[in-house]
């Protein structure tokens, strides 16, 4: 096969990543989704990121599927606690922080199994990438909460916190793989009108139904899914993209200044490699 090849997380009915995928396809390039749970075909298949055992049953499944990759696109994610009613962490099975284990933990995760296939992809065709997806509330990050939890805890720092790692895992890929042809990126895709603020209010069926009666509204005064997808295709395929920055309206923008210390990014890095090696 000579078609590129892309993977997108997180491509559910009505999401970012089934409008990012829609599009890459719209490109020409083979493009194979994942969502939490789904039926196994040709080009889909199920992934949980807070799962070391599914990340590698996915990997083992891709080699399969495909000799190349060109394109990982780690789009999935959780916000929860929409209303900042938690006051501690809500932690996954493993001790880790449900933000940070989804939004972070799981990524990279994935982005360490996949690697070798990325780098042999860009031995032999020139190029590969890795697209974080993130967010403009990586603002609310704090590098010294990557090494030791966002105290006192609020889940949206938890949520910034985690995004704010993957711009920091966008830029040291490029730092260690760039030379062999593996670029990173990162970018906000805007405030777009998805289900992602669904399970964030189900602990609330008022607000819920309130969101429900708003949907028209939001439709019309938010991005669309294709939208927002655009910045993703834009840092997956574009020559005008920056290897290793951040990027906001299908152009390079300027991250927080926690995001652009490459001190912490190696730390985070090395940690994360360690926690991965033995996950």
């Amino acid at each position: 096969m000579t078609a590129r090849v892309a993977v997108v997380t997180g491509a559910g009915a009505g999401s970012l990543g089934e409008a990012t995928a829609r599009l890459l396809r719209g490109q020409g390039l083979r493009v194979i989704t994942t969502t939490r749970s789904c039926a196994v075909s040709e080009d889909t298949h199920p992934l949980e990121l807070a799962s070391p055992q599914s990340v590698a049953t996915f990997a083992s499944w891709l080699g399969e599927a495909t000799d190349r990759l060109d394109v990982l696109v780690n789009n999935a994610g959780v916000h929860l606690d929409l209303r900042s009613k938690w006051k501690a962490p809500q932690l996954l099975a493993d001790g880790h922080e449900i933000h940070w284990r989804t939004n972070y933990l799981g990524p990279a995760q994935l982005t360490r199994t996949l690697l070798p296939r990325l780098a042999a992809t860009a031995s032999a065709h020139g190029e590969a990438r890795v697209v974080n997806v993130v967010s403009k509330l990586h603002e609310r990050g704090r590098n010294v909460w990557l090494f030791g939890g966002v105290a006192p805890y609020d889940s949206w720092a938890a949520y910034g916190t985690s995004k704010l790692a993957l711009v920091h895992e966008a830029a040291e890929i490029d730092r260690r793989y760039g030379a062999a042809g593996v670029h990173g990126y990162s970018l906000h895709p805007g405030s777009v009108y998805t289900h992602v603020a669904d399970r964030g209010l189900e602990t609330s069926p008022v607000l819920g139904r309130l969101r429900k009666l708003a949907a028209p509204l939001e439709r019309r005064t938010l991005l669309s899914p294709e939208q927002g997808a655009a910045t993703t295709v834009f840092c997956a395929t574009s020559p005008d993209a920056v290897p290793g920055g951040y990027h906001r309206r299908s152009a390079a923008a300027e991250a927080s200044p926690e995001a652009l210390d490459p001190a912490a990014a190696s730390e985070l890095w090395d940690a994360t490699s360690a926690w991965a090696a033995t996950a």
